[in-house]
């Protein structure tokens, strides 16, 4: 594997997080889950910056942040953000590094619906929503939205009918 950083990508509750905990473990890398190193920086939960400070001043400390992970030389995989790469040119920051390798990790609409519609209360995108079907209707316009910045990824996994231990084992197999 020749890359000291890989990031995971991928819609909010996709797994990117899940994945990158056992991911490390595999591989002996350091892992950082984006959001978490956030909060733990600007001591607030990410609902509470949306909510007190805006999706802008989120942004700008979500890219900042971000180059702080990778100029981090330790190897590391790195759980970014749903939105992430579509925000501040990320997705073309992102590209031309050289030893950074992008996994997108790919799944239904269906699928992050069911898996989003119980921790909506925890995801400031969607906790205003009230049903599953607003839920759906909301993650298929906002996947299409950013579709072209996932799809700059290195490589794509599927999620849909996996377990997390099926997916490390499909992303060890992409990058090896």
């Amino acid at each position: 594997m020749n890359a000291t950083k890989i990031l995971l990508l991928g819609y909010m509750g996709s797994g990117k997080s899940a994945v990158g905990s056992l991911l490390c473990d595999q591989i002996n890398f350091i892992f950082r889950d984006l959001d978490n190193f956030i909060e733990i920086e600007l001591n607030e939960s990410i609902p509470s910056i949306f909510k007190n400070r805006g999706e802008i001043y989120f942004r700008k400390k979500e890219r900042e942040f971000l180059e702080r992970i990778i100029e981090n030389p330790n190897p590391m995989i790195v759980s970014l953000g749903g939105g992430t790469p579509c925000y501040y040119n990320n997705m073309e920051y992102i590209s031309e590094l050289i030893h950074v390798k992008t996994v997108y990790l790919q799944t239904s609409v269906a699928n992050l619906s069911d898996r989003l519609y119980n921790s909506k209360n925890k995801r400031p995108l969607i906790d205003h929503l009230n049903s599953k079907d607003d839920i759906m209707k909301f993650v298929a316009k906002h996947l299409f939205e950013r579709n072209n910045f996932y799809n700059q990824s290195n490589h794509t996994v599927n999620t849909d009918n996996k377990t997390v231990v099926q997916v490390v084992e499909d992303v060890v197999r992409v990058l090896a």
